[in-house]
């Protein structure tokens, strides 16, 4: 990989996006960031205006995808390291959620990373190297109420993304699934379409929203160092937690999954195969 390197940023405008922009940007790679709104870009590209390309670019639209990409890797001559960061939230319950907002949803979150995926890999190909990073989440491993679509969209993205890393690993390409805590993104605010909501399910969402409390997790920019860190590694892991809280969270959802197997291991060898 070329001591410059150029990163290809989705969602790049607030949040996750925006800090992984300005940490390779401070350490003197070149950016192409791409978000549906650049113009909270403008004072980044006026401060690094010759390492620092803003795109405007919707994910869910898979032409767009693939001719941004296109001026991307024309404009610094190829790509190094993509993150594949662009999403947002479905807040609701599964049965108050319309056929569009699930489609709406699954178009950013699910198909606009493997769009991206697919336009971004010819180029690392060519280059017989690269990093591909599919921001993910902690939550990918099981649903929970009123955030099931995203938990599924992300989901849907790991498994994919497993895939994708055996098929490319032969090319000099290394993928890697990082499975974000919570950070204050804007995610809950800004990136969020809600559902309306069902009576019958008011005393649920009045006891989800007590335990979650108005805790917003830290700056997105806590992040970035352990991004600079990962891009690094000649051998990276294909799956990573981000997050020292997550990390545990997620390892104590294991084991609790591991003990609910093991509760009903009867039943599950009652059947062959």
């Amino acid at each position: 990989m070329p001591s410059t390197r150029t990163w290809f940023i989705t969602g790049a405008s607030r949040g996750l996006g925006r800090a992984f922009a300005e940490a390779a940007l401070s350490a003197g790679d070149r950016v192409v960031a791409a978000a549906r709104d650049v113009g909270p870009l403008a004072g980044l590209t006026e401060e690094y205006p010759d390492r620092l390309l803003a795109l405007p670019l919707d994910v869910s639209d898979r032409r767009a995808v693939f001719e941004t990409v296109e001026r991307a890797a024309a404009a610094f001559g190829g790509l190094d390291i993509v993150v594949n960061n662009a999403g947002g939230l479905l807040y609701g319950m599964v049965e108050e959620a319309t056929e569009k907002q699930i489609r709406d949803h699954l178009d950013v979150n699910f198909f606009g990373a493997v769009w991206v995926a697919q336009a971004v890999l010819p180029h690392l190909r060519a280059h017989g190297s690269g990093r591909l990073l599919q921001v993910t989440s902690m939550g990918s491993g099981g649903g929970m109420a009123t955030v099931g679509f995203y938990a599924a969209g992300k989901a849907a993205l790991d498994s994919v993304s497993e895939a994708l890393a055996m098929e490319v690993e032969q090319f000099g390409i290394k993928v890697t699934i990082v499975q974000m805590g919570g950070y204050a993104t804007g995610l809950f605010t800004s990136g969020t379409t809600a559902t309306a909501p069902d009576p019958a399910y008011a005393e649920l969402r009045t006891r989800l929203e007590e335990m979650w409390g108005d805790d917003l997790g830290p700056d997105p920019g806590e992040a970035a160092p352990a991004i600079m860190e990962l891009v690094t590694l000649p051998d990276p892991p294909r799956r990573l937690i981000l997050g020292a809280r997550s990390y545990d969270i997620v390892q104590e959802m294991g084991r609790d999954r591991a003990e609910q197997y093991r509760a009903w291991e009867s039943l599950s060898r009652m059947a062959p195969g």
